[in-house]
């Protein structure tokens, strides 16, 4: 069998943020790169997934010369809103750090980069097959895959794990070699896109007595919203009637509310989890994003440090070609996972103190109450929540 030979310095597997924004971060090095992604274009450009973008990484895709639609389209949030008790109280993002946060789902976001990438005449292939990674822990690695009926052979210095949770990557490093921590919540999120103007400027987080709902938006007339339901619900069990009337109830405050509705477009469960492998190398395998780490959605933060993974090894990776200086390599794990476990507790910090749990007490609530009034009352509390909540600074050399 006739198998087609390819040679480049760093092979990236998946066409996500995280790949997508090291092989800019690589092109702009002078690095040449091969992204490999199994789905179709248009299935990942369909994607509907998170759409806060932290500070760091708006300015990021600035410098890449990524943000003209952004710039157009996007919705700047100078705060956010907590509602209990009756009550909203909102934290002012731009009094306490002097940044925001942007709104731009995450869809718009690869939309742009592979758009930008194949404008430049990068090399992107989708709809690959039987993607196999070979000698990660050697000088010479190399991935297998087929694409158009035929097998290729991509030869490589570097390969970069960009493919997600379920992606081959990960589960290319042999048993043993990774240690997970996991946590698995009892609960999930039920995602609504809804044709629906929003009703407020910025984002809402509800704890309610019946459970967590999150208030957010993708457009001036897409509204994005979310409820806490048990982690074995089906979309099924919610037609558009009862996710209107449960919104209804957990939204609205005393300071009024309203909740303007329209046509759903899209229903999805998600399961809340948090999980982490290290080290996030094997050789000259590198993970990024989704394909080391998950948080919970809670903190808007999945997007955000797949961005900040890559920064790290964008720079390793230039250091290690251009100057023959391994030790950004050495050290790309530590570095990236120093601030995954800051934005994993951050994220099981925020998923405690919203979310309703079985079998949970008075005693329990009333501590949540508690922590809801410190963190909205206290300018200690809230600076706190807003520096990591609108991004902390890269690690860049």
């Amino acid at each position: 069998m006739t198998v087609v030979v390819e040679r480049t310095e760093v092979a990236i597997i998946g066409a996500g943020p995280a790949g997508l924004v090291l092989a800019h971060l690589l092109a702009r090095a002078g690095i040449d790169c091969v992204i490999l992604e199994d789905c179709s274009r248009a299935h990942v450009e369909g994607r509907v997934r998170a759409g806060v973008l932290e500070f760091p990484t708006v300015e990021l895709l600035r410098e890449l010369g990524l943000t003209d639609r952004l710039d157009r389209e996007a919705m700047i949030h100078r705060g956010v809103e907590f509602a209990f008790g009756g009550q909203r109280r909102r934290i002012d993002f731009e009094a306490l750090t002097g940044r925001h946060i942007t709104v731009y789902g995450q869809r718009e976001v690869v939309r742009d980069l592979i758009a930008s990438w194949l404008d430049r005449g990068g090399a992107l292939h989708f709809e690959v097959s039987d993607v196999v990674i070979h000698d990660a822990d050697g000088d010479r690695p190399s991935v297998t895959y087929r694409a158009d009926g035929r097998s290729h052979r991509l030869d490589a210095a570097i390969v970069a794990g960009c493919d997600g949770f379920q992606g081959v990557s990960r589960a290319s490093v042999p048993a043993g070699a990774l240690e997970v921590a996991e946590r698995n919540y009892p609960f999930a999120w039920l995602g609504i896109l809804a044709e629906a103007p929003p009703t407020t400027e910025e984002l809402i987080y509800s704890s309610h007595e019946r459970g967590f709902a999150l208030y957010s938006m993708r457009s001036p007339t897409i509204t994005r919203l979310y409820l806490q339901v048990a982690p074995d619900d089906t979309v099924g069990h919610w037609p558009a009637e009862r996710i209107w009337d449960e919104l209804a109830t957990r939204l609205p405050t005393d300071a009024g509310f309203e909740l303007r509705q329209g046509p759903i477009l899209e229903t999805a469960i998600t399961a809340m989890r948090g999980f982490v492998a290290s080290p996030m190398r094997h050789g000259r395998l590198f993970l990024a994003g989704d394909a080391a780490h998950i948080v919970p959605p809670t903190g808007a933060k999945g997007l955000n440090l797949a961005v900040a993974d890559v920064v790290v090894l964008a720079d390793a990776v230039e250091r290690f070609l251009r100057r023959g200086d391994p030790r950004g390599l050495d050290g790309y794990s530590a570095v990236c996972l120093r601030r995954v476990w800051r934005i994993q507790r951050f994220s099981a910090w925020m998923t405690a103190m919203l979310h309703r749990f079985d079998g949970g007490d008075r005693f329990a609530r009333q501590l949540q109450l508690a922590e809801l009034e410190q963190v909205t009352t206290s300018v200690a509390a809230a600076t706190s929540l807003a520096e990591i909540y609108v991004g902390l600074p890269f690690e860049r050399r």
